[in-house]
């Protein structure tokens, strides 16, 4: 007998999580990464976690995740974005924030699984498919 469709959603949104608790702007800068690998972020200096921040304004950087499906803007104030990330296939959430510097015109970025330890890449591949798209305009 086959299972129906409904009985496997509990499952997908399981994948979600929670919303973390600990991200937002402390002290001027995004919170650290966390030891494991599915975390990159602008404030971080490692190999493994350490990204470039983009060279582009907040507003900029919301018209290219307007134009993204799996991207969800939460919060925009001042200057600070929140955005949540959801995977097409198993619903999985990450959290991307951008921090804009107005003294540099740099906006620092962090993106990070909510789940898991590995990501495989995917918020290094993130951001730097934003930092494309930005390029492009």
């Amino acid at each position: 007998m086959k299972k129906p469709l409904l009985s496997i959603i509990p499952f997908l949104t399981a994948c979600a999580g929670e919303p973390p608790q600990n991200i937002g702007v402390q002290e001027d800068r995004l919170t650290p990464c966390p030891d494991s690998p599915n975390c990159v972020s602008s404030f971080e200096s490692d190999e493994e976690h350490g990204i470039q921040p983009l060279n582009a304004s907040l507003e900029q950087i919301e018209q290219v995740l307007i134009g993204l499906d799996e991207a969800n803007i939460v919060n925009s104030e001042g200057n600070y974005l929140y955005a949540e990330f959801t995977s097409r296939i198993m619903g999985y959430v990450d959290d991307v924030e951008f921090l804009h510097d107005s003294s540099s015109g740099m906006t620092h970025v962090r993106s990070a699984s909510r789940l898991g330890y590995s990501d495989l890449g995917a918020n290094r591949n993130r951001i730097e498919g934003i930092r494309e798209s930005l390029q492009g305009n």
